[in-house]
Order: structure tokens, then sequence, then C-alpha cells
């Protein structure tokens, strides 16, 4: 009985910071953050073989 109960938990748990996990991901995307990285990644790269 207990054991049933903790696996219940357990796998609530998961699916819950899944789907938290997915709405961050969809929320980022609709703002378009993603582009804002990939300009700061770029720009690293730059740094690192000296260009920028």
């Amino acid at each position: 009985m207990q054991e049933t109960k903790r696996t219940k938990t357990l796998f609530l748990i998961r699916w819950g910071i899944l789907l938290v996990s997915i709405l961050f991901l969809v929320i980022g995307i609709a703002k378009q953050e993603y582009l804002e990285v990939l300009q700061k990644a770029v720009k690293i790269c730059l740094e690192c073989i000296g260009i920028g």
C-alpha cells in the first residue's frame, strides 16, 4: 500500500516537472529568446578565435 502511494507521488512529480519545463520552453520560443541566446553564442565564439 505504501509503495503504491510513493510510486504515484513520484509519477505525479515527474510529470509536473516535465509539464513546467515544456511550458517554459514554449514561453521562451514565443518571446523569441532563442535569438538572444544565438547572438550571445556568436559573440563568444568570435571572441574565442580572436575576431571579436
